[in-house]
C-alpha cells in the first residue's frame, strides 16, 4: 500500500511540476520576446496538460497495455492501480493548470 501511495504522489507531483514549470518558463519566454505573458501562459498551460500526464505515467503506452493485460487475465486489482496512477497524474496536471489560471487572473474568481 505504501508503494502504491508513493507512486500516486510521484505521478501527481511530476504532472503538476511539468505543467507549472513549463508554463512559467513559457511566461519568461513571452517576456523576452515582448509578447503578453498572461495569454501565452494560459495557452501553454492548457496545451501541456496531456504531455504532463504522459510524462508522469511513464511516457509510453505500457501503462495502458498493463491495464488491458491484467483486465483480460482477470486480475482487476493491478488494472485499477494503473487507472489510479493515471487519475493522480490527471489531477496533478489539472491542478497545475488551475493554479496558473488563478495566477494569471490575479487571484480573482471570475
Amino acid at each position: 500500500m505504501a508503494v502504491f501511495l508513493s507512486k500516486c504522489l510521484l505521478d501527481f507531483f511530476v504532472a503538476f511540476g511539468v505543467v507549472f514549470g513549463g508554463t512559467m518558463l513559457a511566461g519568461i519566454s513571452a517576456v523576452i520576446t515582448l509578447e503578453p505573458p498572461v495569454y501565452k501562459m494560459m495557452n501553454v498551460s492548457e496545451q501541456i496538460k496531456i504531455w504532463a500526464m504522459v510524462a508522469a505515467i511513464g511516457g509510453t503506452i505500457d501503462p495502458i497495455r498493463a491495464i488491458e493485460t491484467h483486465f483480460h487475465d482477470g486480475h482487476i486489482s493491478p488494472a485499477i492501480q494503473q487507472i489510479m496512477y493515471i487519475v493522480c497524474a490527471f489531477i496533478g496536471a489539472h491542478m497545475g493548470t488551475t493554479l496558473i489560471q488563478w495566477i494569471c487572473k490575479g487571484g480573482s474568481s471570475g
